[in-house]
């Protein structure tokens, strides 16, 4: 039944290392589970309500990933949508959660009528092949450079001058450094918990070279173990791994649509929207070529289902509780694990619905022992830089600036709005602009009025 719903053989894989490679996407997305209940409770959402929309959502949203499209990539409310959610939209902007809420619902419906209307199917189709190429090596470095920062091998030292920390100060802690004043260096390796994390990197990076099954998962799992014994992880008193889920205080059907359309927060929707388009496209388009399902004329087969899946969890989010739902980066990680059908994003779906009962063991595995995991997948993903013509400036530097403007600006939209607005700039300039399909001349237009919009 397996084989035939998820195509093993012809993806050369197996339930074994189909199962492992859910875990290890599992492993290293858990995270979520502590921290949008954190994110989105600062906007006065009470934190149970968010652990069970969480839970729930990419549980479901994943097992629907898995089982009508057969991709390995599993899915979750998004880091910095959600940030976006509580701290601007809500906090920012005095608007109520619930009607925030509705506006998230409202984006999944753009998404569900560009899906099936084929407009965000064309927009992959339109992309040049270096540029998805390129996508694939920004998001390896990008996935780097959250393994650097949650293992503490990578630090950011700040250095405030007295009117900027004013300004902070006064702010209640937000507020935007000068550039002076932030600098980036290695972390204290002395440190316990970057001791733990340069193990798991070597003890992961040694399993692979010799081409053990599982490594990262075994990796993820011993590191932690270390981290027992040299008491960075710690148990608490009367720690039980099993924990019954109060299901009294949820936030299902909370929403507030027509509050959302009353108030006119067409710019918030449209922020949604654009954001979530980019990250979505840029994860299902690096995760899907690392995980060998991009044909030789660059097409991705089943990328409409994967996106109306992507789109219809945006909707179910918000209806039970949370910010936007989307693919997730750290499925990457999977794909590295050997990962390579829908049954990888199917064993990760249940593991977030198993969660919601086993939180406080999910609870123990350190950012120590999941980012060794990231920057090693980072590493896995950068073979594609290969494909890239560099000897080429019209392929090389839009390529080039998709690559870095996602690691160094932390967003894979980013990146994919500068190689944008580069390629069919440079084409142009360079008499080669049929070179360009005409879907990447609307875009490049499309990110321009977007940056104006948000400059103002």
């Amino acid at each position: 039944m397996l084989e035939k719903l998820f195509k093993l053989s012809s993806r050369k894989t197996d339930v074994k290392t189909e199962v492992i490679a859910g875990i290890t996407t599992f492993m290293t997305m858990a995270y979520i589970l502590f921290v949008n209940p954190s994110i989105l409770g600062s906007a006065g959402m009470d934190k149970n309500a968010v652990l069970l929309a969480t839970a729930i959502g990419a549980g479901l949203v994943s097992i629907m990933m898995g089982v009508f499209v057969n991709y390995p990539i599993a899915l979750a409310p998004g880091m910095g949508l959600n940030a976006f959610y509580a701290f601007t939209v809500v906090i920012g902007m005095g608007v109520s959660w619930q009607v925030a809420l509705g506006a998230v619902f409202i984006s999944g419906l753009i998404f569900i009528l560009l899906t099936v209307t084929q407009v965000r199917q064309l927009l992959v189709e339109g992309m040049p092949n270096t540029l998805k190429h390129a996508i694939t090596v920004g998001i390896g470095l990008f996935i780097t450079i959250i393994g650097l920062k949650l293992s503490g091998i990578m630090s950011i030292r700040l250095s405030l001058i007295p009117p900027t920390l004013e300004k902070i100060v006064t702010a209640k802690g937000n507020g935007t450094p000068l550039s002076f004043e932030t600098i980036i260096e290695m972390g204290k390796l002395a440190h316990p918990e970057v001791l733990l994390a340069v193990f798991g990197f070597i003890f992961i990076g040694v399993l692979m070279a010799r081409q053990v099954k599982g490594s990262m998962l075994i990796g993820i799992f011993t590191t932690t173990v270390v981290g027992i014994i040299m008491g960075v992880v710690k148990i608490p008193a009367g720690f039980s791994p099993v924990a019954m889920p109060d299901f009294s205080n949820n936030a299902f059907l909370a929403l507030d649509i027509m509050g959302a359309l009353n108030m006119g927060l067409m710019a918030i929707v449209f922020t949604f929207t654009f954001v979530e388009l980019f990250d979505t496209m840029g994860t299902l388009v690096g995760t899907a070529s690392k995980a060998g399902l991009m044909d030789k004329k660059g097409k991705f087969p089943g990328i409409g289902k994967a996106m109306l899946v992507d789109a219809t969890g945006v909707s179910l989010g918000a209806m039970l509780g949370t910010s936007t739902i989307t693919a997730y980066v750290e499925s990457a990680a999977g794909v590295g694990a050997g990962g390579r059908t829908g049954l990888t994003a199917v064993v990760c779906g249940v593991l977030f619905l198993l969660a919601l009962f086993f939180a406080p063991l999910a609870g123990l595995i350190p950012d120590a022992a999941t980012a060794p995991a990231l920057i090693i997948v980072g590493a896995l993903m950068i073979e594609s830089v290969r494909h890239i013509d560099f000897s080429d400036l019209t392929e090389g530097l839009p390529a080039f600036l998709t690559i870095v403007m996602m690691p160094f600006t932390y967003s894979i939209a980013n990146g994919i709005s500068a190689g944008l607005v580069m390629y069919p700039l440079l084409k142009l300039v360079t008499g080669r602009g049929r070179e360009v399909h005409w879907i990447v001349y609307i875009l490049a237009v499309l990110v321009v009025f977007r940056f104006i919009f948000l400059a103002e």
